[in-house]
């Protein structure tokens, strides 16, 4: 039974959500503000967090991002439009995914769902893909599941991770953002190229030396990108 952590100011969609997730098997705590959410999270572990973006006092983009300096515990944003500038914003901030409002609890509960099972031991999608590799200072070790560059382990969100052990297990090869969507999100839909591009942003800034520049993760215009160097 999964643990969810649900940060929501509106009671009524609080509730509604807390009732659907909880009939469907998952253990619901619910609080209506940031920092009611960070106390929860540092007293009771929690498997996945369903935050709200437009909270009061503390916004739902300093709370996602306080959630990552505690660790890599995936997160979906709740938004309240399908809007460019808030879903990047809230990306950027460190989430995994997000749903618009006016949320419907099964699209919810199965994006959570999707989260669990990539984060939870589903990364490397089967045995094929293990064992140590080198692709210049950075080390891939897929059995563990850990990358360090230059000896020093990189944090990687969940989400990130398994993009990396994406883009990494055929080098040179151009993968599309909907490939990417596909086999990272589970995404079947077309058009949402911002969760790709967003992690690659995030992913870059911790492996590339210079991420306006990158090395490892090159973007190929019109088409995707693909992980170098070749």
């Amino acid at each position: 039974m999964s643990q969810v952590l649900l940060i929501e100011d509106h009671q009524t969609v609080r509730d509604g959500l807390q009732l659907a997730l909880t009939r469907q098997g998952h253990t619901v705590h619910a609080v209506g503000t940031g920092e009611q959410g960070l106390e929860r999270l540092r007293a009771t572990p929690s498997d996945v967090v369903v935050l709200d973006l437009m909270l009061p006092g503390m916004d739902g983009f300093e709370v996602c991002r306080r959630i990552r300096q505690l660790g890599d515990l995936p997160i979906i944003m709740l938004t309240a439009r399908n809007d460019d500038m808030d879903v990047v914003a809230g990306l950027e901030a460190g989430a995994d995914d997000y749903v618009v409002k006016p949320v419907q609890a099964r699209v919810l509960e199965a994006r959570i769902r999707a989260v669990l099972r990539r984060t939870g031991g589903d990364s490397r999608r089967g045995g094929e893909r293990t064992g140590l590799e080198q692709h210049g200072e950075l080390t891939i070790d897929r059995a563990a599941l850990v990358v360090s560059k230059d000896g020093t382990p990189v944090s990687l969100a969940p989400t990130e991770l398994r993009l990396l052990l994406e883009l990494s297990h055929t080098p040179g090869q151009v993968l599309s953002r909907q490939q990417l969507l596909e086999a990272v999100w589970e995404h079947g839909y077309l058009g949402d190229s911002r969760l790709v591009d967003a992690c690659v942003q995030r992913v870059r800034a911790k492996i590339e030396a210079d991420s306006s520049a990158p090395v490892f993760i090159q973007t190929v215009r019109g088409f995707g990108y693909r992980f170098g160097p070749l």
